[in-house]
């Protein structure tokens, strides 16, 4: 019996090692070589945020050494770091973004706006929403190099699955794709455990500013999925996908309003 007890112990923690690997393998570049299922990954999304986290400490040797090293202008180091964030993502979310552009400009049902939203062109909903995301972003990021806000990089990286996960929560999940086993698997106590994680780290990284990283990260979330509930009633990957480029940007923005006003 104990034989048992302890391989069924070993067998549920290598099973939950392979979903979070699959998860890192999901949503980057990095190939961890895990075998596992998208609902195995979707029971452990609550840890998204710290994965991406992860590659916030990259961004944030990366941006610390062509700054303080390098001597690079902050706007080049920005461009670097975004351009890292997307690359090292596999610009899923981006092409998320890009569909979700494409979706909100429709006019036309929901159903119609879904069919604009799932094709494989891009219009200039996609090129318009990318460019208004993309160069705030890119400011944000110059701005918080500037002030020397470093450790807000990591904050901003980890938001942008607070994001992720607020439109997760609060939305409808449609009835195919892969992106509605993220929403269903969700549960409020993942969610919240979830977010009181990320706010404890951000005050260690910032105090009380890193804070309100984590709440523009979340606001940004909740504007996305309002967006998705008038536009689409359900959300899809693709929705997801842009939640996680929208909330970099609030939470970036939350971030430099508080050091502006402290």
């Amino acid at each position: 019996m104990k034989d048992k007890n302890r391989d069924d112990y070993f067998k549920e923690k290598h099973s939950f090692l392979g979903a979070i690997g699959g998860l890192i393998s999901f949503s980057t570049i990095l190939s961890i070589g895990t075998h596992t299922t998208i609902k195995s990954m979707a029971k452990v999304a609550w840890l998204w945020p710290f994965i991406s986290a992860s590659i916030g400490i990259l961004g944030f040797l990366i941006s610390y050494f062509i700054t303080d090293f390098l001597k690079f202008p902050t706007l080049i180091t920005a461009a670097i770091l975004y351009g890292f964030f997307l690359y090292v993502n596999g610009f899923h979310h981006l092409d998320g973004l890009l569909d979700f552009g494409d979706g909100i400009m429709v006019h036309g049902t929901s159903d119609e706006k879904i069919a604009v939203m799932r094709d494989s062109k891009i219009g200039t909903g996609a090129i318009g929403l990318f460019f208004i995301v993309g160069i705030i972003t890119l400011g944000i990021l110059d701005s918080i190099i500037s002030f020397k806000l470093f450790q807000a990089i990591i904050i901003v990286e980890m938001s942008t699955k607070f994001s992720l996960l607020s439109v997760a929560i609060s939305s409808k999940p449609s009835l195919d794709g892969t992106g509605r086993f993220f929403i269903e698997y969700l549960t409020v106590l993942k969610y919240l455990i979830s977010i009181i994680l990320g706010i404890a780290i951000s005050y260690i990284l910032l105090s009380y500013i890193g804070i309100f990283g984590v709440i523009g990260g979340i606001l940004g979330g909740v504007i996305v999925s309002m967006v998705c509930e008038r536009n689409f009633k359900i959300a899809t990957g693709d929705v997801l996908g842009a939640s996680n480029e929208i909330g970099r940007l609030f939470s970036g923005l939350f971030i430099l309003i508080a050091s502006i006003l402290n």
